[in-house]
């Protein structure tokens, strides 16, 4: 079984990539940690894509694809692909290389959370900058308001998490997404979820 996984930022796709990815022991695909663990190895790609995200420039969809195809390479069950594909070229690739290996996209899941939703949920994220935990405000506080309960740090918002910001984040992402979601319901392996209830209960829909 191979799944894409999309949704805005905030709208629970990492929790839900790990529920899915246990539930159905599929490998868990994200383009950010294969791009970490490539620069961090200092491989050839690694070095490219590097010279890309610290020029604050996007990874050619070229190249997202050449890292992909090395990751899948490896890997012998099915997948969950995290974060990608952002384009529709990569999706056509993606596709085309599934497609030399007589396999497919069984479902691509949106999760589907209202915007303001997303705005709060993330609003309310605070970061410990000391030991990189991560709270939120609304689901799971920290027990002494603004210090990490590990270390305790001051807790701090990110930059990132600040609603303006936010509000274009999710702007840009639905520049992306709406081909792509045009592209997989062309092809009939599209699928919206509700993303509002807990995690467990978005799982089980």
């Amino acid at each position: 079984m191979n799944i894409v996984l999309l949704g805005f930022p905030g709208s629970g796709k990492g929790t839900q990539a790990k529920i899915l990815s246990d539930k159905f022991s599929l490998a868990h695909i994200s383009t950010g940690d294969i791009f970490r663990e490539a620069i961090s190895a200092k491989t050839s790609i690694g070095r490219e894509v590097s010279g890309y995200l610290s020029a604050g420039r996007l990874v050619p969809d070229n190249l997202v694809l050449e890292v992909i195809k090395a990751k899948l390479a490896t890997e012998t069950r099915g997948v969950l692909f995290d974060g990608f594909p952002r384009t529709v070229d990569q999706a056509q690739g993606l596709d085309d290389y599934f497609a030399s290996r007589g396999q497919g996209i069984d479902a691509v899941l949106f999760l589907d959370v209202d915007e303001e939703a997303v705005v709060a949920r993330l609003g309310s994220r605070r970061t410990c900058p000391k030991c990189q935990k991560i709270y939120n405000l609304l689901s799971s506080p920290p027990a002494k308001a603004d210090l990490c309960d590990s270390c305790g740090g001051p807790l701090l918002l990110r930059e990132d998490d600040k609603p303006e910001v936010i509000r274009r984040r999710i702007s840009v992402y639905k520049d992306q997404t709406e081909p792509l979601a045009a592209y997989y319901k062309g092809l009939g392996n599209f699928y919206p979820v509700k993303g509002g209830p807990g995690p467990e209960a978005v799982a089980v829909e």
